[in-house]
């Protein structure tokens, strides 16, 4: 059984909404590229403080683009690229309210197959082949979210190399999985190794 923690951010707060939030958790996911994994899964419990209630997708998908831009700009700013990923985030949240009516964890939680899960990821706005793939590795390495064929459809992200998000079990790993990153891209290759 996965250990049902995400212990990415020096936040335990932080780290409990990835849990218990699964929009949150997606929106970390959305937000984890040209920035330390850190910086990326704080974004959404900083993005609830700003906007005082409870993060959900509804509630994102009802905001002005122009306003959520405004909370992702405030200082410190919830991304490098904060108009763009506002922009993400605001399509994210409003794909899922059409064709989920809101409830972000029936994403995964109505799929049958691995295959069926990586589709419905790579519908998302800002979801690619690797992030699908990462994201399906973190739904069964950390939550025990393992739908039939998943560690083949997510290879190699499935596998025990500490390569990404979803190997982080605390302080050392994160280390284990920056150390790997480092390896390979001095031989010029990406996570996938």
């Amino acid at each position: 059984m996965a250990t049902r923690s995400i212990p990415v951010t020096n936040n335990p707060e932080a780290n409990q909404l990835l849990v218990t939030n699964p929009f949150a958790l997606l929106v970390g996911m959305l937000l984890d590229q040209q920035i330390p994994m850190e910086w990326a899964f704080l974004g959404p419990y900083t993005l609830q403080e700003r906007l005082g209630k409870p993060l959900d997708a509804a509630t994102v998908a009802a905001m002005e683009p122009d306003a959520l831009e405004a909370l992702f700009r405030e200082k410190p700013a919830l991304h490098r690229y904060p108009g763009s990923m506002a922009k993400r985030t605001h399509a994210l949240a409003q794909t899922i309210v059409d064709r989920y009516g809101g409830e972000t964890s029936t994403i995964w939680k109505s799929a049958k197959t691995g295959e069926e899960l990586y589709r419905r990821l790579r519908e998302l706005p800002g979801f690619g082949d690797e992030k699908a793939k990462i994201f399906m590795a973190v739904l069964a390495k950390r939550l025990g979210i393992r739908p039939k064929g998943w560690e083949q459809v997510a290879a190699p992200f499935s596998d025990d190399t500490p390569r990404s998000v979803a190997d982080i079990t605390g302080p050392d790993a994160l280390e284990r999985v920056r150390e790997f990153k480092k390896l390979m891209k001095t031989q010029g290759k990406g996570k996938d190794g």
